[in-house]
């Protein structure tokens, strides 16, 4: 193995920033919350005296599995096997605790797709479709098995505090009046599973569209696919040369879970 290329490899961070002022926490599901539990002393604070056991600090958080950056174990949306519903399948069992996780890194495959960033209605996504891959592998070469996928649309550009933060999520998703950001079709995903591709990212809040993020979750997750999403900084990324990782956090019987994704380039 060959060590020292790692070691002088540059590491780009893929993940984005949790906080209860940006917009990680698909809207619905539990909110963030990040709160501190021990601190240095005893001081006064908006909701009282917080406590001093011993001079250091400690916080606690609340999470939704799926909030931040973080990835979609096929159990997500695979029911368990006897369950008698759609797309039951030994898969539903495979939960985020279960998943490989040589299987959630590989080379990087940086798909761009930023012009289809204009292009949503109120409340609905831009598809991302096979032709947009197909046309990225003319000029880039065919995709290999084992790549993963990383789709770039700018979406994260988003990610922020404040009113400009509700074109993330909020927008689409709750009030309908600014457009989803670009996913890909199921036949898209479908694609990309013929290829050998496993994994697949993104830089948006979901591989699902924000009209109708179903059945591309179904489509991929039944087959075995695994899902990164709220990426950041796909474009320190060139099409072709980095290697991409996602390690999560281990969680017993998790549908997934938050991580750090990071890539390396040669040093």
């Amino acid at each position: 193995m060959q060590f020292g290329r790692l070691a002088s490899a540059r590491v780009v961070d893929l993940s984005l920033t949790l906080s209860e002022r940006l917009p990680g926490t698909w809207p619905g599901h539990m909110s963030f919350a990040h709160h501190n539990w021990n601190w240095f002393a005893e001081v006064e604070g908006p909701t009282g005296k917080t406590r001093s056991a011993a001079p250091y600090q400690t916080n606690f958080i609340v999470i939704d599995e799926h909030c931040g950056t973080h990835f979609d174990a096929p159990t997500h949306f695979v029911p368990p096997e006897g369950s008698g519903l759609p797309y039951a399948s030994e898969l539903g069992d495979e939960t985020g605790d279960r998943v490989p996780v040589e299987e959630l890194m590989g080379p990087a495959a940086v798909v761009d797709v930023r012009s289809l960033a204009g292009e949503g209605k109120p409340g609905i996504s831009p598809f991302i479709e096979p032709g947009h891959v197909e046309a990225w592998e003319r000029e880039h070469g065919a995709l290999r098995e084992g790549e993963v996928v990383l789709f770039r649309t700018g979406w994260d550009r988003f990610y922020v505090e404040g009113e400009e933060g509700r074109g993330y999520m909020e927008g689409a998703l709750v009030t309908g009046d600014l457009p989803g950001w670009p996913a890909p079709s199921p036949q898209c995903v479908l694609y990309l599973h013929e290829r050998g591709v496993k994994t697949i990212g993104i830089d948006a809040p979901s591989i699902g569209s924000a009209h109708d993020g179903v059945p591309v979750h179904q489509e991929g997750l039944s087959r075995g696919m695994r899902y990164v999403e709220i990426l950041t900084n796909l474009g320190e990324l060139p099409a072709r040369g980095a290697f991409f990782v996602f390690l999560p956090l281990k969680i017993a019987g998790s549908s997934g879970g938050p991580g750090r994704a990071i890539a390396f380039l040669p040093g």
